[in-house]
């Protein structure tokens, strides 16, 4: 959210930064200098006359708003304002503003205008405005296509030679869609920007050749960079025997990323000369940041100030380095002293140490990578940026990703779930995971891998796991099914192999595994590959081979290897677990029958999830965003408002303390009744008698609550008796990896017990709500059981599906539990409803686009 405290940093469409900020009254002098260098023709289109300088009561008028009937909005670059935005209420209380923006020629046609439409819009949303109107001169096109290009109903009328629009600013699909777009076209040019520059500055390497900047310099040196490289240093003439400059703009050359080895308190200047040189981003390799205490915090924090100040991003700080080896970039800008072998996989990497280790056992395996970024403390750049980087790169094909943290988990789950269509992205996620936010403990393990794979990702538990599964994706195709053919020479392998893959939910093919003995040469191994390879019951084959006993077929191995390559014929993906020797090229080969099937596994999982029809976030009749805010407002918090807002329907439900207040309560419902001890946890406890029910009169009513009240405490809630059905729970929690989460479960201790629950990231599509519905172990009580009637399935997925919109929409809730919800064949009652709100600022995927 863009307040008058909190300015935003945003791309732009070339992939430079820019700050965006209310403005202020002392902006004047800018305003006018800003107005100074526009063209004539851009004064024209935006003020309809010559207007060439701004009368002193315009300017007090243009920097003071009160931030609500009226707002402005500056962009600023260094100390320079490029652009302002600004709407004005038409009228007290009206629901509509005039809203009109200006840019600075030299910074038209990078996307400014659309930014600033966003957070006018937000802002104006926020002030209780519901529509814009613009008036534009014709040949004004640019100006034209940011209002139509945004999504927005736009209506026209051309009256006494003005372009009247009006639209309404209330975020739609469409909307989001082109916001969306224009974030993923912004962070992936500013990522190609740093990942191919024409020249790098290194900042830090001694004339000595010690430390970690003469490391980085000489493996940039001598991995083969294609562009000039340029040592920075204050006296040296010449460093690692490349000549060396005081200032990186004293070296004449194009330098797009400047590397820097240098102490935190030195970083700053750093950023300005590399600013000067005009730099695109930083790779910050120095450590003593954030990760050493809060006096490195606030020198992390200044560091991207000052580089998004100037335009640039940052890598790090205390981070391993970048490399590309694009046959025309070969940056190693890393401490890794070899360049990876080049091929088509892309790695991130978020700790150092992981990376080092990451590269060495890429390397071991002959694992291709196309680039690898090492993120470090992640100050700036992200795992997210460069999932947006590698969708659009061509030299890429599989994505790995290691993640201890995750900065912005809507958008990782966002992002994977678009990605991952169209390139497998496999992630290696810290175990570590805080007590869950809400009324339950949230996802457990077992939930959280399937949420990672239902938005695409791959997730593995450990870097040989990581590499095991990109090494089968880089050089395979995907299976066409589950079912395996088990090909080899010992069967005490084949049944190990046909033992694994019942553990990893793949079915083994009939007629498998097959044992060709083992005195079976190459012919035999050849033909039965080939024959398993053909077989349409098979979807991917798994060859173990065990070496022969000592002087027994010594050529075997080599025929061996050599008799792979036939079962690729077919195009069916092939592991190979070799207990001695090699894998020919292309066949990924494993020390152990568990790791290869547990590859092949992932990798089938995967390859189902992208068989899936690709559900749509439904449209909800019924729906009150205004009703939503004030039911949330935190003196008088309305979980069943809220609800309501979202069409969904609490029983009333009417607390008492006494027993007359209870009778009174019932007479005014009406009987029969429910008596349920208030307590949390006690309301749906029909077992421990904390919950009566089907009480008729008056007399009953009394009596439950004398029996109740002794054990359970005198608050009580009284609702009305509702027909009979299947108990369910419905809950919202913030989980770490994918922001808030809807689980779905049957109710009862046994369930809670054994964690029986189902979990989705929102927005829940349709499909996303019928998979929660029937995904728990216990769902077949749903579908009819012993002779019982189905209950009402799709009115559960309708209300998981209104859930996940009001959380999708709502930021502020972080946490939601309806229990119970009472599922019968002719609709579903919500029994209990309990909200629990937080900061708004938890939700960083929602609003404008900001960094």
């Amino acid at each position: 959210m863009t307040t008058v405290d909190n300015p935003v940093d945003v791309l732009l469409s070339d992939g430079t930064t820019v700050q965006l900020r209310p403005i202020r009254p002392a902006d004047g002098p800018g305003i006018v200098a800003m107005h100074s260098r526009f063209s004539e023709r851009t004064r024209y289109l935006r003020y309809f006359s010559p207007y060439p300088r701004i009368p002193d009561r315009d300017l007090q008028r243009f920097v003071n708003v009160d931030h609500r009937d009226r707002e402005a909005f500056v962009v600023q670059v260094g100390d320079q304002l490029v652009a302002v935005g600004r709407y004005e209420r038409l009228g007290p209380q009206a629901p509509d503003a005039e809203v009109a923006f200006v840019v600075e020629d030299a910074y038209q046609g990078r996307g400014i205008g659309s930014v600033l439409l966003e957070h006018l819009a937000d802002a104006a949303r926020r002030a209780g405005i519901m529509s814009f109107v613009a008036e534009v001169l014709p040949s004004n096109g640019a100006m034209l296509r940011v209002f139509s290009d945004f999504g927005y109903q736009v209506q026209r009328q051309f009256a006494d030679g003005v372009v009247h629009l009006t639209f309404p600013i209330a975020p739609t699909e469409a909307t989001l869609e082109v916001q969306r777009g224009r974030e993923h076209r912004t962070e992936s040019r500013s990522i190609a920007r740093l990942l191919a520059p024409r020249g790098v500055a290194v900042y830090g390497a001694s004339a000595t050749g010690q430390g970690v900047g003469a490391a980085v310099l000489g493996h940039l040196r001598d991995g083969g960079f294609t562009g000039a490289v340029v040592p920075v240093h204050p006296s040296a003439r010449t460093v690692a025997g490349l000549p060396a400059y005081p200032s990186a703009a004293d070296a004449g050359l194009p330098v797009d990323l400047a590397v820097v080895a240098v102490p935190p308190q030195a970083a700053e200047a750093v950023v300005a000369d590399a600013a000067a040189a005009g730099a695109h981003g930083l790779v910050v390799i120095s450590a003593g940041f954030a990760e050493a205490g809060a006096e490195g915090a606030a020198a992390q924090r200044a560091l991207v100030r000052a580089a998004h100040a100037a335009g640039m991003r940052v890598i790090g700080p205390n981070c391993l380095g970048v490399a590309n080896t694009d046959p025309t970039v070969r940056l190693n800008a890393t401490l890794a002293p070899r360049l990876p072998v080049p091929g088509r996989v892309g790695l991130f990497s978020q700790s150092g140490a992981f990376g080092v280790a990451l590269l060495a056992e890429a390397d071991r395996r002959g694992l291709g990578l196309s680039s690898f970024v090492s993120a470090g403390n992640r100050a700036d750049v992200s795992g997210n940026d460069l999932l947006q980087y590698w969708q659009d790169d061509p030299g890429t094909d599989v994505i790995m990703l290691y993640l201890e943290t995750f900065g912005n988990p809507r958008k990782f789950a966002r992002l994977a779930r678009r990605i991952g269509r169209e390139k497998p992205v496999v992630a290696l996620a810290s175990p570590a995971r805080p007590p869950g936010l809400g009324p339950s403990a949230g996802p457990d393990e077992v939930a959280v891998s399937a949420l990672f794979a239902q938005s695409g990702v791959i997730r593995v538990d450990t870097v040989a796991e990581l590499l095991d599964v990109g090494v089968l994706l880089a050089n395979q195709p995907l299976p066409a099914g589950d079912r395996v053919g088990v090909v080899g020479n010992s069967s005490a392998l084949t049944g190990l192999a046909a033992t694994a893959c019942a553990a990893q939910g793949l079915t083994l093919a009939d007629g498998y595994p097959r044992d060709v003995g083992p005195r079976a040469g190459a012919p035999e191994f050849a033909a039965a590959l080939a024959e398993a390879a053909a077989d349409e019951r098979v979807d991917a084959l798994v060859a173990v081979f065990a070496p022969p006993l000592p002087g027994q077929l010594p050529d075997v191995e080599t025929d061996f290897t050599a008799a792979l390559p036939a079962a690729l014929v077919a195009g069916k993906p092939t592991v190979a677990t070799f207990l001695v020797g090699r894998a020919p090229a292309g066949v990924p080969a494993y020390g152990g029958v568990e790791e290869a099937v547990r590859a092949l596994g992932r990798v089938t999982a995967y390859a189902d999830w992208l068989r899936r029809p690709v559900g749509a976030v439904p449209e909800l009749a019924g729906v009150d965003r205004e009703a939503a805010q004030v039911a949330l407002r935190p003196e008088s918090l309305d979980p069943v408002g809220l609800l309501a807002a979202y069409g969904i329907e609490v029983v009333e439900s009417v607390p008492a303390g006494t027993a007359d207040e209870a009778v009174r309560a019932a007479a005014r419902l009406g009987f029969p009744v429910a008596l349920k001890a208030a307590a949390p946890g006690l309301r749906h406890r029909l077992d421990l008698g904390a919950v009566r029910l089907d009480l008729p009169d008056t007399a009953t009513v009394r009596r439950a609550y004398a029996e109740m009240a002794p054990v359970f405490g005198a608050d009580v809630l009284v609702q009305p008796m509702v027909p009979p059905g299947v108990a369910c729970v419905v809950e919202l929690v913030e989980d770490p990896a994918f922001g808030p989460v809807v689980g779905f479960g049957l109710g009862g201790v046994a369930t809670e017990l054994l964690g029986d629950r189902a979990w989705r990231a929102v927005p829940l599509t349709d499909r996303d709500a019928t998979e929660l519905v029937d995904e728990p172990r216990a769902a077949p009580l749903l579908r009819g059981h012993r002779g019982a009637a189905p209950v009402d399935r799709a009115a559960l997925a309708e209300l998981l599906v209104r859930v996940g919109r009001l959380a999708d929409e709502q930021p502020r809730v972080r946490a939601l539990a309806l229990n119970p919800v009472l599922a019968r064949p002719d609709g579903i009652s919500v029994l209990h409803a309990s909200v629990r709100i937080g900061s708004a600022a938890a939700r960083p995927d929602t609003g404008p686009r900001r960094l």
